[in-house]
């Protein structure tokens, strides 16, 4: 169950993501300045009733928007982070243990300190989810070390 796309590939930062690697992985497509997030879902990623957790369709939501902000910032935007202000989910079909389910993802104002996108979560192409969010694009922090003495 392990086959992912071969046009993505896991996502790696530079500082791990205790949360995201809990719950992942996540995969990621990018193209030029757009950006697909996916995961294949597992049965630990299952509730009670055998369908994948609402909780973790809007953990992948919201971080698919997100990267999609930034992402479409440009050079500048690649390196700030970002907090999310606001997040909408409709849950529009269950999500199923082996199918492989990746962000679709339009970023409304690209460049924004206040961005917003509005997106799907496909399901072997069927859409999911369908989530809107905005965030507030946070600018990179100066080293506290290379500050140090000053």
């Amino acid at each position: 169950m392990n086959d992912i796309p071969e046009d993505f590939v896991r996502v790696q930062r530079p500082q791990p993501n205790p949360f995201n690697e809990l719950v992942g992985p996540f995969y990621s497509r990018l193209d030029g300045n757009l950006i697909s997030l996916g995961l294949r879902i597992e049965d630990r990623h299952c509730n009670s009733r055998g369908i994948c957790h609402g909780g973790l369709l809007a953990t992948l939501a919201d971080v698919a928007l997100g990267y999609a902000c930034v992402i479409a910032g440009g050079p500048e935007g690649k390196s700030g982070s970002f907090v999310t202000t606001n997040l909408s989910i409709d849950y529009l079909a269950p999500a199923l243990v082996g199918d492989w389910v990746q962000s679709d993802v339009k970023v409304l104002n690209p460049g924004s300190r206040t961005a917003t996108a509005n997106g799907f979560l496909l399901a072997n192409g069927n859409p999911v989810v369908r989530a809107s969010a905005t965030f507030r694009m946070m600018k990179a922090r100066p080293d506290p070390a290379s500050s140090a003495g000053h």
